[in-house]
């Protein structure tokens, strides 16, 4: 039980501070799943399927937006 009560708190502030330096990530990431479940309904295909892989390439593109925005 106590074990849980300092580990709680300090994954919350771990996962915050993870999603406040990465912000270019997890937007590029939600733009990507929307574009993406978006362009595989009007193609007929899998909408699950393309959100996942506008997500990843998303994702990867705000790392990388990230990474040479802070040089």
């Amino acid at each position: 039980m106590l074990k849980m009560r300092i580990l709680t708190p300090l994954a919350g502030l771990g996962m915050l501070a993870m999603a406040t330096a990465s912000c270019g990530t997890l937007i590029g990431a939600g733009v990507g799943a929307g574009a993406g479940a978006a362009i595989a309904k009007g193609t007929d295909k899998d909408v699950g399927k393309g959100a996942l892989i506008g997500a990843g390439v998303g994702g990867v593109a705000g790392a990388v937006y990230d990474v040479y925005k802070r040089r």
